[in-house]
């Protein structure tokens, strides 16, 4: 289980600076919607103007208390409450305006952010929890979608009403709105010291909570290994201290941001008691109406609620730039394997010859020790070649390195005598099915599963995948046939039954190369022989590689290929390599006992 801080791993390569700036990675998704940006700029102005405007229809009214025409009282009362009609008409506008363009945007940057991370190779999540990079597009988007939808929005309308009512104090009153403005640096100061330090804890707020979606993602995919070693205490309070982190972080985050907005309204509204106090003694000496003092009044609150809402909105913006950046990372991240800028076609018709080359490798996570040294091997187009080995002989290696999950630290490979990394991926990978050696089985139905290995296949021909993998009279008689839903990681299955699944999906995919790892090893003695003779169809014409231990897939392949250590130590039919001695010889008596004495 991967507990511990999240600053360390991929937090700890990560840029710690969190300036608003970096919103404007945001740019390129807001860029295809102006037409919406532009009609929200618009009712952002138009409801800012009005609210800007009810002060002077306030002060008209007061000013015209004592006036004998109560006809015009009555028009300065109604031309109040129009303002007030359209201010609340222009707000609703530009709440559905704003609200629709953030759903618009954050939908648009989830689909890029699992665009980008669905088609990176392995290396990547070799360094990065899987739990992680979906709490960056859930947690992360959804500070974004706050920010576009709400908190954006909510700034520049402040920001209006503080630029515009400071300009309409100014015209009031300049003596005032000087004294005023002399609270500013006063206000800024506490804005800029404690926003530093609420930047900083946002992150760290961020970084835990992936943590601790990392830690439940992995505990819980695992759930009955966790189970069956009576780890749940230990799961839960693993899961319960990186919580608890993630809840201190966020404690301190939101201490900080009440104390600089506590600072912030007592010392603006402070100033504001101070200059009303002036204010008043103007009044008294005829220097300014009544009306207009409450017009000043007015608007000085407006300001300086626009300053506090600016205050909070800061502590928002500050989240949603670390969470733009992470978001951002993923987006700009570099593969470790990549499509060459102008890839080469593989030749038609696919015959399936592949050439490993002088091919060593070492796993990114463990540089120092050598998957595969030096190996070298020709497969011919429909031959079956079966790798054998003790574990960690490189045999899945090598299955991995022929698909293209990495590329080898020194050699070539080739299929059809084309290097893998001058083809696209998706251009070859088209051409190999595989069954793993621990098949992936989806929350869909049995029918879908199988259809996985060819999206535009019938019904039909899903069914007949599935008798020649020996898989259909389990299926049909699952409670809704092929339709039934086979859970989360087909945990309604055996496991020899979501290995005949995998097999199906192979069957279905009818590719020139097929890669089987392990295939049956999960399958008791009668169902591995339906599929050991539904692959040995399979396989003919096409070229075969299969990983295995099992007698009866090894005796029958065209060639086998003993690897120990990360190399070929020799190679040959079964009868050949049992006459030499070494190392299949002794695997053979060892492993394969069993299956002589069957036989």
């Amino acid at each position: 289980m991967a507990h511990g801080n999240p600053a360390s791993a991929v937090a700890d390569d990560r840029e710690k600076s969190r300036k608003l700036g970096s919103l404007g990675a945001l740019r390129p998704f807001l860029t295809p919607y102006k037409g919406l940006m532009v009609a929200a700029i618009l009712a952002l102005i138009a409801t800012s103007a009005v609210s800007l405007a009810l002060p002077m229809a306030v002060r008209r009214v007061v000013d015209n208390f004592g006036t004998e025409d109560g006809a015009l009282l009555d028009k300065y009362f109604l031309a109040a409450l129009g303002i007030a009609g359209l201010l609340a008409i222009g707000t609703a506008m530009r709440y559905a305006l704003v609200t629709r363009l953030g759903e618009r945007v954050v939908a648009d940057i989830r689909k890029a952010v699992f665009g980008r991370v669905i088609g990176l190779s392995p290396v990547f999540y070799e360094r990065i929890m899987t739990g992680e990079v979906l709490s960056r597009i859930t947690t992360d988007t959804t500070l974004i979608l706050s920010v576009i939808g709400s908190s954006i929005s909510i700034a520049l309308r402040n920001v209006l009403i503080f630029v515009g009512g400071l300009g309409l104090m100014l015209l009031t009153s300049a003596k005032l709105t000087g004294l005023v403005l002399l609270l500013v640096p006063v206000v800024i100061v506490p804005i800029l010291t404690l926003g530093r330090r609420l930047r900083k804890l946002s992150r760290e707020n961020q970084d835990w909570i992936a943590a601790s979606s990392g830690n439940a993602a992995e505990a819980l995919t695992a759930v009955q290994t966790v189970q069956a070693f009576t780890h749940e205490d230990i799961s839960r309070n693993a899961f319960g201290e990186v919580t608890e982190k993630s809840f201190d972080a966020a404690r301190r985050r939101v201490w900080t941001r009440a104390l600089m907005t506590a600072i912030v309204i007592f010392l603006v509204f402070t100033g504001i008691v101070g200059v009303l106090w002036m204010g008043a003694w103007d009044v008294r000496a005829g220097d300014m109406s009544a009306g207009a003092l409450v017009q000043f009044v007015i608007y000085s609150v407006m300001v300086a609620g626009a300053v506090a809402a600016l205050s909070e909105i800061f502590g928002e913006l500050q989240r949603a730039a670390g969470a733009t950046e992470r978001l951002v990372e993923l987006l700009e991240v570099t593969d470790a394997v990549q499509d060459p800028a102008e890839p080469r076609a593989l030749p038609a018709p696919v015959r399936g010859e592949i050439a490993l080359d002088h091919v060593s490798f070492a796993y990114p996570s463990r540089p120092g020790v050598s998957a595969l040294d030096d190996v070298s091997l020709d497969i011919r187009p429909g031959e079956t070649v079966a790798l054998v080995g003790p574990s960690g002989a490189g045999k899945t290696t090598i299955v991995q390195l022929i698909q293209r999950f990495y590329d080898p630290d020194a050699g070539t490979i080739t299929l059809d005598g084309v290097p893998l990394s001058e083809m696209a991926r998706d251009a070859f990978r088209k051409h190999i099915a595989l069954v793993p050696q621990d098949p992936v089985i989806f929350a869909a139905s049995a029918r879908e599963n199988i259809r996985f290995g060819r999206p535009d296949a019938s019904d039909a021909e899903i069914e007949a995948a599935a008798r020649a993998a020996a898989a259909h009279d389990f299926i049909e008689a699952l409670p809704d046939g092929y339709d039934t839903w086979l859970g989360e990681r087909g945990v309604m299955l055996s496991g020899g039954q979501k290995q005949r699944v995998a097999i199906a999906r192979a069957i279905l995919r009818d590719a020139p190369v097929l890669l089987l790892d392990e295939a049956t090893s999960a399958l008791d003695a009668e169902s591995e022989r339906a599929v050991q003779a539904a692959v040995d169809r399979l396989a003919e014409g096409r070229t075969t590689i299969i990983v295995a231990h099992r007698l009866a897939t090894v005796k029958k392949a065209d060639r086998i290929v003993v690897m120990e250590h990360g190399r070929v130590v020799a190679q040959g039919s079964h009868d050949a390599l049992v006459s030499e001695g070494g190392l299949y010889a002794r695997l053979a008596r060892l492993q394969f006992t069993d299956g002589i004495a069957a036989e």
